[in-house]
């Protein structure tokens, strides 16, 4: 089973992975305007980390099992 910061820190990785296809020049235009597409409304590391905060704050014993340290 993922955990929450397993499942955020996934969520912020693919984020700069889009951002870095996005920009590199030895990929194809395509590619990297597919990523950029998909970065429009693609959550950013601050969003994630809001969403945590939410979460803990509705449900504190999702404090227990998530941690926005390991972000």
């Amino acid at each position: 089973m993922t955990m929450p910061h397993e499942r955020s820190r996934a969520v912020i990785q693919t984020e700069e992975f889009l951002h870095e296809l996005s920009r590199d020049m030895s990929v194809p235009e395509r590619i990297r305007k597919d990523a950029k597409f998909l970065l429009r409304h693609f959550p950013s590391r601050r969003d994630v980390f809001t969403a945590g905060l939410l979460e803990e704050q509705f449900d504190p014993m999702l404090a227990v099992f998530s941690s926005t340290t390991e972000l």
